[in-house]
């Protein structure tokens, strides 16, 4: 998981005393309700939906081109009710993937064109591959590795895992790069 320099005009971006930087492409629904911890890159054509319930993104996630972060929501006899979200630190969330998640732990890895389903748990260090629909309310333990449409256990992840997620998040960060416009 190699990564290489990667340049942003810096007009399309905005980064925050934090440190996050959040593209101006981007749509941030109820920011008033959206907390990132820091250190957090959301590119564009990305939705984060914090009108609908609180959504908390912990340090070093990176969330990838035309991603949609969508609390879960649970039916009531009276309507609806939508549930907060949260996920850890050195999350990646690949390009046009959806997630409508309760929960994803810290050191996960979610590959690109990915449907997360309704109130699914995603533990510490588990692996989502590319293309993958986690059918509603889908536990991944720790650890895990879940692949196809519908997603099922394939494997096990190996027990360095967080502190590769660690790393490739952190460079990850520090290679994207504003490039001044002019």
């Amino acid at each position: 998981m190699e990564v290489s320099d990667m340049f942003y005009n810096q007009a399309d971006y905005i980064e925050t005393a934090s440190g996050n930087k959040v593209c101006r492409k981007s749509v941030l629904c109820g920011s008033q309700n959206i907390m990132i911890l820091g250190k957090t890159i959301v590119q564009e054509d990305c939705i984060i939906r914090g009108d609908l319930a609180n959504v908390k993104i912990g340090r070093y996630c990176i969330i990838s081109k035309k991603a949609v972060i969508r609390p879960p929501f649970k039916k009531f006899s009276k309507g609806v009710a939508f549930l907060t979200l949260s996920i850890g630190e050195h999350v990646f969330i690949g390009e046009d993937t959806i997630v409508n998640a309760v929960s994803i732990g810290s050191h996960v890895y979610i590959g690109k064109n990915c449907v997360i389903g309704r109130h699914c748990q995603l533990k510490d260090g588990c692996f989502i591959a590319d293309n993958s629909v986690l059918p509603p309310s889908t536990n991944v333990p720790a650890f895990a590795v879940f692949s196809g449409s519908p997603a099922t256990y394939s494997s096990e992840m190996f027990e360095s895992f967080p502190d590769m997620m660690t790393d490739f998040t952190k460079s990850y960060y520090q290679k994207f790069r504003s490039q001044a416009s002019g």
